[in-house]
């Protein structure tokens, strides 16, 4: 007779812990790059930090940017790519965190972790919309 095994708990964990592990890893990797790219390109510029551009442009403008200037290997965008992977790296974790206490039936847990989704989702919104 074969047992069934179930995905458990630790399974979830195991993943969960191995996203934050790898997340973090290759998050610093693709800025890493980026930045040899940037001063490959960029080295003997002086930045002039006294003055930043303001930008008011929508969200999806500026991560298409990002996105077409990540594939022609623009170091900005590497740099830029690299961040948003470790900012996406936590939020993942909370998505995972949801199945997992789905699957374990835990409602209570359920509720407050779709309360922390939508505290993320609505900080990123008007974080993008002043």
């Amino acid at each position: 007779m074969v047992q069934e095994e179930k995905f458990g708990e630790k399974d979830f964990q195991s993943i969960i812990g191995n996203l934050l592990r790898y997340g973090v890893w290759i998050s610093l990797a693709v800025a890493f790059m980026g930045g040899i790219v940037y001063l490959m390109h960029n080295g003997s510029q002086i930045e002039d930090y006294s003055v930043f551009k303001e930008n008011d442009r929508n969200i999806f403008e500026v991560i298409a940017d990002v996105y077409n200037g990540a594939v022609q290997g623009n170091g900005e965008s590497l740099i830029f790519t690299g961040i948003v992977l470790l900012f996406l790296t936590p939020v993942l974790r909370v998505l995972l965190s949801l199945f997992s206490f789905l699957l374990e039936k835990d409602y209570l847990y359920v509720g407050i972790t779709l309360i922390v989704i939508t505290i993320i989702i609505i900080s990123i919104s008007f974080g993008f919309s002043h």
